[in-house]
């Protein structure tokens, strides 16, 4: 390696990098360069990301701001970085990730290794049973938020390598490209969709939050996937406190709590009955409100828990609509099931850990799909929907593990 290079980076840390941006896919940035097009000049691309962030003089290029849309009907901004800066990112990702991982709270679970959104909804659903009282929070515009000095003061405390520092910080500074081409300078947060972003917001909130609770507030846990929070209560007036402490809390870090959508709930169930109170709340696509459960020993009782939310049911709904299934005549059997599985096991195993039952009506909405999809295909069936759920049944005797619904809908 060249001793003339301002800063020691490994080219192995770049190739590394790339291989995990190349197993994450996703979309060009605003230079239209997918990973197959950048994938053309390999060697050298991945040369030219070395040199310069070796060197000190790699600049991140303007983020693509793309908007999604989110469960209430708005919209979502996220920023799509090129793929050049997305390995870049990667490699200053790998380098400060271990060490802030033994920073972190346990109970962070957005965006870390070996911890999933499951995780801390099974963690929300135990403690629910435990504590009375949730602290629904809603941190507003969390990621277009975050102050710059404050985030590169935590970033500095935890690195002494020089370039990382600059890179994150070049990175905070970099502006947003609209499709229409319009740049747009930052002044404050990290756009969701950067490779590195995630990670700045765990160590942002830290600070902010975790570390905050645990000095001030050490009898009350919470669980927190980036900036989705629940914090519990033994009592409605000690949540009423504490949720005016975190808002003059947030307020010293630069934020601010959704005044409309943090709330304070009651856990209600067979044992807890009080009456004139919001008893439900969404968490990372679960609603947890009262259910009607079954015990060891057959019988029925009223349980605070969680299963998938309305706003999730939505979504999914809309994911399948742009599938357009029942066009995809062109497709065999087969090849429907293979386009189909994969997306709707992970539906399953997130969404069914939990209740698995409401995840019913969605499976038989895909049989209704597949008669559909089988009238357009064979014409012989005509348009008799009886003769197609016929057909359908007959495979699903045959090869019951076909799709991967039909699992759920004999079980």
């Amino acid at each position: 390696m060249s001793k003339t290079k301002s800063f020691i980076i490994s080219k192995q840390a770049v190739w590394d990098s790339y291989l995990k941006v190349k197993s994450n896919q996703g979309a060009a940035g605003i230079d239209q360069c997918s990973i197959a097009a950048f994938e053309e000049d390999l060697k050298n691309n991945l040369y030219k990301i070395w040199n310069r962030m070796s060197s000190g003089s790699y600049l991140p290029p303007p983020v693509l701001r793309v908007e999604i849309p989110k469960g209430d009907g708005k919209m979502r901004a996220l920023g799509i970085p090129t793929v050049a800066d997305r390995i870049a990112q990667t490699v200053v990702k790998s380098t400060l990730e271990p060490e802030l991982e033994t920073l972190f709270h346990p109970d962070s679970y957005g965006y870390r290794p070996k911890r999933s959104a499951r995780h801390a909804v099974a963690l929300a659903r135990k403690r629910c049973w435990k504590h009375d009282w949730v602290i629904d929070l809603d941190i507003k515009g969390f990621f277009d938020n975050i102050p710059h000095d404050l985030m590169m003061r935590a970033v500095k405390k935890h690195t002494n390598e020089r370039w990382v520092v600059l890179y994150v910080e070049r990175w905070l500074k970099a502006p947003v490209q609209t499709r229409d081409g319009i740049v747009e300078e930052r002044t404050l947060g990290t756009p969701q969709g950067g490779v590195i972003s995630p990670l700045l917001a765990n160590l942002f909130l830290h600070y902010a939050f975790d570390q905050w609770m645990q000095s001030n507030h050490p009898a009350n846990p919470f669980e927190r996937y980036a900036d989705d929070v629940v914090v519990h209560c033994n009592t409605e007036a000690e949540a009423m406190r504490l949720k005016s402490d975190i808002a003059k809390r947030m307020e010293q870090c630069g934020l601010e709590l959704h005044p409309e959508k943090t709330n304070i709930i009651y856990c209600q169930d067979a044992n807890r009955t009080e009456e004139n109170h919001l008893h439900s709340f969404d968490f990372l696509g679960f609603c947890f409100r009262p259910r009607l459960s079954r015990n060891k020993n057959g019988r029925y009782f009223v349980n605070f828990s969680p299963a998938i939310a309305p706003k999730a049911k939505q979504e999914i709904f809309s994911e399948i609509r742009q599938w357009r299934m029942h066009r995809r005549s062109e497709l065999s059997v087969k090849e429907l099931a293979n386009q189909l599985n994969p997306v709707v096991r992970g539906w399953i195993e997130y969404y069914g850990a939990f209740f698995r039952s409401e995840l019913t009506f969605l499976m038989y909405h895909l049989d209704k799909l597949i008669y559909r999809w089988v009238i357009r295909k064979y014409k012989k069936h005509g348009s008799n929907f009886k003769r197609a759920e016929k057909w359908v049944k007959r495979i699903k005797r045959m090869s019951p593990n076909y799709f991967a619904h039909w699992g759920l809908l004999n079980a």
